[in-house]
């Protein structure tokens, strides 16, 4: 089964991709948030195109918890798919510092950072979640 994962964010959008088999997940884009309904309409799509079975958000702390929460509720309405939850605690410091350790450059870093935090998070799930599935 094809899971994709969310890092939300008001300005941009991280997603991932990865496979409940093999356990990989793969960072996948950014979505630059126009609006709720862009934003929902570009998961749609690639819901449908990638064939995706489950969606992961990750979350937060803080103030970023209830904004989460409402888009996967307002998501969720809008997909026949299960929509879950994963805590994402220091992934978006993480994925930066992994992304500076393998050397990618600086622009691509700055231009992806959300989709390699939606990686780790997908990565998180697999090990606490994945038996579940």
């Amino acid at each position: 089964m094809q899971i994709l994962s969310i890092d939300y964010g008001e300005k941009n959008i991280g997603l991932a991709i990865g496979d409940a088999d093999s356990k990989l997940a793969v960072p996948y884009g950014v979505i630059k948030f126009k609006s709720k309904d862009y934003v929902l309409e570009r998961i749609r799509s690639i819901v449908n195109e990638e064939d995706i079975g489950r969606i992961v958000i990750g979350m937060s702390e803080g103030e970023m918890i209830v904004k989460t929460n409402e888009f996967g509720e307002t998501l969720a309405e809008s997909l026949t798919i299960p929509i879950e939850f994963h805590d994402e605690t220091l992934t978006s410091a993480d994925a930066r510092k992994l992304a500076i350790e393998a050397g990618i450059k600086r622009s691509k870093r700055k231009r992806m950072e959300h989709a390699y935090s939606a990686a780790l998070i997908l990565e998180g799930y697999f090990e606490t979640a994945v038996k579940n599935l």
